[in-house]
């Protein structure tokens, strides 16, 4: 429940259009709901202006499914992380407007209209950095963001960067996903005055090691106000981004 559905439900107590009971029971699983294997926080969006997210790896099948389940019955927009095909068969049979990503690896669910504000722009440098920038995109997306993409314009052919000027100066936050050296961001840091956010990605050759290669090189980045996530942690990025884009909004 978000901050206007709880000031709903309490007018509705006080105008007696509900019983202190009937409200009550609304609120009942606040703030959060024991099943056992897992508590789930649905005080989370009061908090943090998003419902709690679901992490799929490490989880089975059943667990994703009752967690996703159990959200579904509060939340109007829900997001699930790193699932996989199985776990969105199992997730639909009881959300049935439940979707799934499989790029980016997300089970969403979007209900009723949602304003788009302000204007992300997450760009990648190779088609490789795609899963992860996917997850950045979809995940500011469902947070009520706008999202641009600029996908494949590495600096192997740095053109295709600078012909999208437009959309660097357009955005109000970038979101530079790379793997190999991870250079991009430094790139992208110099050419725009907003929060650039890096993602460095697990895509490269065995001295990469994995995204660590990259990982470090956007730490050490000269250009200033370029903050690092963890390897392939697109959904960090993504939710970052979209905090950030909702201010003064």
């Amino acid at each position: 429940m978000d901050q206007s559905e709880i000031k709903n439900l309490l007018e509705q107590v006080r105008d007696g259009h509900l019983t202190i009971d009937q409200g009550l029971e609304k609120l009942k699983h606040l703030p959060y709901e024991d099943l056992g294997f897992v508590k789930i926080d649905h005080h989370r969006q009061l908090r943090r202006g998003f419902a709690e997210v679901v992490y799929c790896a490490g989880k089975t099948v059943e667990q994703v499914q009752k967690i996703m389940e159990a959200l579904a019955k509060t939340e109007k927009n829900i997001l699930g992380t790193r699932a996989t095909p199985e776990m969105y068969e199992a997730v639909q049979d009881v959300v049935p407007d439940a979707e799934y990503h499989q790029l980016a690896r997300l089970i969403t669910v979007q209900r009723g209209e949602q304003k788009q504000v302000g204007n992300i722009l997450v760009a990648c440098a190779g088609t490789s950095d795609l899963p992860v920038a996917e997850e950045a995109a979809i995940t500011a997306e469902i947070m009520g963001a706008k999202v641009d993409r600029l996908y494949d314009a590495g600096v192997a052919g740095i053109h295709r960067l600078l012909m999208n000027r437009g959309k660097l100066d357009a955005a109000k936050v970038v979101v530079v996903v790379a793997g190999m050296e991870g250079a991009l961001a430094s790139v992208v840091g110099g050419l725009v005055d907003k929060p650039v956010i890096a993602v460095p990605t697990s895509v490269g050759y065995g001295a990469s090691f994995n995204g660590l290669a990259a990982l470090l090189a956007m730490l050490n980045s000269c250009s200033a106000g370029v903050t690092v996530v963890n390897i392939d942690n697109g959904f960090g990025a993504g939710y970052a981004a979209a905090m950030i884009n909702r201010m003064g909004e």
